[in-house]
């Protein structure tokens, strides 16, 4: 009788450990991407928790949910939503019929997007002009730059708010530490490429587009229209790079690379890994920058 009594204390305080754990976790967010994880983490502090849905590795445009993530998605508070990216265009819909009570933050609202069918800035042309096509036609990857992560931060905030009024000042202190921060990254990104005479660069998917426009740059891709290349667009495309005195070839672990590795045999170019969908956003555009200034990665 005395061991089935301690026996039932500790199962009865195993429970309890287990939902103070629960407890302790408080309201929880959801977001798409790991840059966003990043923006929330830094505004939420350890007032909520922040989830993510598509995992380092994974390509946002094509990844489908685990029924565990459908059943966090369904335990959260809300979800905030990057805008125009495929995880969304295909899964949003759902996430909305499945849970009617889960509110939902467009942390885009408020971006000048670029559309990809647009030449501005030569930031998307890729050799004879075609284009990597998103839902809408709207280019998503707006992280990608100090603007976008201004914009992104400021709807997190208000998101914040909205959720919890009664830790406003904390959330307002710490989204004021996060501006700070990324004007830091742009005066750093800005020290790097000034000087820069060839402003031209390669990659396989146009992930950098906003990141182009804001820092002079000219972004060539090896995707068009969402698709390999053909021999004739891949000689276009070292012709153009040439022409511009190319010296990068940024390759993406999402992607096939070896078209990559082709054009950068071709052109001369140095072949620099990258992940714009890296948790460290500061890090990672910093990474970008010095790859393009004088090719050191580290």
């Amino acid at each position: 009788m005395k061991y089935t009594g301690i026996y039932i204390l500790l199962t009865a305080l195993l429970l309890l450990t287990a939902c103070a754990g629960k407890l302790t976790e408080g309201k929880v967010v959801t977001v798409t991407i790991e840059p966003q994880r990043f923006f929330a983490e830094k505004i939420a502090g350890d007032k909520l928790t922040i989830h993510c849905v598509v995992p380092s590795g994974q390509s946002p445009e094509t990844y489908d949910p685990t029924p565990k993530q459908m059943v966090q998605i369904g335990q959260s508070e809300a979800y905030l939503q990057i805008g125009y990216i495929g995880f969304e265009q295909v899964w949003m819909q759902k996430i909305r019929e499945n849970n009617p009570d889960l509110k939902i933050f467009d942390v885009s609202k408020g971006m000048q997007f670029v559309k990809e069918t647009e030449e501005e800035g030569h930031a998307h042309e890729a050799g004879d002009g075609h284009h990597h096509h998103h839902a809408g036609g709207i280019d998503p990857h707006i992280w990608s730059s100090i603007e976008g992560a201004k914009v992104i931060a400021w709807n997190t905030l208000n998101a914040f708010i909205e959720l919890d009024k009664e830790n406003t000042e904390y959330y307002w202190k710490n989204y004021n530490d996060l501006l700070a921060e990324i004007d830091k990254t742009e005066v750093e990104i800005k020290r790097l490429l000034d000087p820069l005479a060839d402003r031209t660069f390669i990659i396989y998917h146009p992930a950098l587009t906003y990141f182009a426009d804001e820092f002079n740059l000219v972004q060539l891709c090896i995707e068009m229209d969402g698709k390999e290349p053909s021999p004739a667009q891949l000689k276009q495309l070292v012709m153009t790079a040439k022409e511009h005195h190319t010296k990068v070839v940024f390759i993406q672990q999402e992607f096939d690379q070896k078209n990559a590795e082709l054009i950068a045999k071709e052109t001369g170019c140095r072949l620099v890994k990258i992940n714009p969908l890296d948790y460290h956003w500061n890090t990672e555009l910093i990474h970008i920058a010095k790859a393009l200034a004088d090719g050191k990665t580290d």
